[in-house]
């Protein structure tokens, strides 16, 4: 079965949806909270259904029900199979100690969190230690901050030098990107804005922290518990995870069909490996150590209710985006070359950026990986506009909650424990006042 929509036949009210929910989620947890922690899941299926609807009476059944197959089986389902394997895995490790939400301890672990984003993933890194630091910082009154810092740092820009970091890379190597070139080609990039954003959380860390008379636990001075962990399997299983990520893309099995969408068959056994790694997770792990991690399903649930209504309703804002210079953006994509046809790198940054920033990132890299020439060698020849891309899909998945796959769940776990993290546009304040200065930086250094 084929679908029969085409993208540049779409007009922007296709995308009315899609604008909907991203307003929903940023409006009603201000205006109506109780309405949307009750019934956040029924809104999100509405805003589904608005897109699923208008599809199949103007494109057909057989259409809508492709694109919907396709979405699911190829984009949702593998999505919340990895992210709750990270999760379930993740949170079987708890860390016991003494230390405290110092601002030095605070700095370390966001650092240290970068650096393990490049190994086990965004994800991965983020499940791992977002509970500690919320642990860590458990007596401190003005620590919203910190969880905002993470998501800059664990969450999206310490994963842009390996394929393993962030899903639009790993899609990169798949398309023949060697594993090292982002390693080369954007370590001192990564590495710039890392060390700015640690020195400038450091620096409003220290000085809240001392506002607050630099608060310590009453128990802190005479513990005598070091620093551990329980659950020390699920470090095996996590390298496990991120094994089977690797090896899932050095071999190619033959393609066959569910519901007329193509599965490699890699890719599906990818996600049964991760089903079995997570299954034996939960088998493997004492209870009471997840009891003692304060481990729920309530973060992943709401990741799984929200993220289903943001797959469907995107559906057009991605074909109209896959349409290139035929479709309804066809002036964001062509601002990606001048009037002579060279490409413009500083703007493949900026128009991966801000879309990835909203749209799922890794098929925004694709669209802008084909718009570039798509042959991988070219492009890691040419260098600058690869890194471009690369850069703005990675590094702008901060500037929004939705725009990379741990920033909801870190959001979800930190309100679940007691913080209260900003709304979706408060958010945005903090990411476009603080990260926005720093890639129109990154642009004047390198891309320009």
């Amino acid at each position: 079965m084929a679908s029969d929509m085409n993208g540049a036949e779409l007009g922007l009210a296709w995308a009315v949806p899609f604008a909907g929910i991203l307003l929903s989620i940023a409006l009603f947890p201000l205006f109506a909270p109780h309405i949307w922690h009750h019934h956040f899941g029924k809104i999100s299926v509405f805003w589904a259904l608005c897109c699923i609807i208008p599809l199949a009476t103007v494109f057909g059944p057989d259409t809508a029900f492709h694109e919907i197959a396709h979405v699911l089986l190829a984009d949702y389902v593998p999505f919340i199979i990895f992210v709750g394997s990270l999760f379930i895995v993740a949170g079987g490790i708890h860390v016991r100690g003494s230390f405290v939400g110092r601002p030095i301890v605070n700095t370390a672990i966001l650092a240290l969190g970068a650096v393990l984003a490049n190994f086990m993933g965004t994800t991965g890194a983020a499940m791992l230690l977002i509970r500690p630091l919320i642990g860590a910082n458990e007596n401190r009154r003005r620590k919203v901050h910190t969880f905002i810092f993470f998501i800059f740092l664990v969450a999206n820009v310490g994963g842009a030098l390996t394929p393993l970091g962030d899903p639009p890379l790993f899609l990169g190597f798949l398309k023949g990107v060697s594993f090292f070139w982002t390693t080369v080609h954007l370590f001192v990039k990564t590495l710039l804005i890392s060390v700015i954003l640690l020195a400038l959380y450091f620096v409003i860390d220290t000085v809240l922290f001392k506002k607050e008379g630099s608060p310590v636990p009453a128990d802190a001075a005479g513990s005598k518990e070091k620093l551990g962990f329980e659950g020390c399997i699920n470090f095996v299983f996590l390298a496990c995870i991120v094994a089977n990520t690797l090896i899932s893309g050095q071999w190619t099995g033959p393609t066959f069909h569910i519901f007329g969408v193509p599965m490699e068959l890699q890719n599906v056994v990818r996600d049964l490996m991760y089903i079995v790694i997570a299954v034996a997770s939960w088998k493997a792990t004492d209870m009471g150590c997840r009891t003692r991690n304060n481990f729920t399903w309530a973060p992943i649930e709401e990741v799984a209710k929200l993220f289903i209504g943001i797959f469907l309703s995107m559906i057009p804002a991605i074909a109209i985006l896959k349409a290139g210079s035929d479709g309804a953006l066809a002036a964001v994509v062509n601002l990606t070359t001048d009037a002579e046809g060279h490409h413009v790198t500083s703007m493949f940054f900026w128009m991966t950026g801000l879309l990835s920033s909203f749209l799922d990132n890794a098929p925004t890299y694709l669209v802008f990986f084909n718009t570039a020439g798509g042959n991988a060698a070219q492009l890691m020849a040419d260098g600058e506009v690869l890194a471009a891309i690369s850069a703005g899909a990675v590094f702008m998945g901060a500037n929004t909650y939705i725009g990379n796959a741990p920033n909801f769940m870190v959001k979800a776990i930190s309100e679940e424990q007691g913080v209260k993290m900003p709304s979706f546009f408060g958010y945005m304040a903090w990411s476009v006042g603080i990260l926005c200065p720093l890639f129109a930086l990154i642009t004047f250094l390198f891309f320009m």
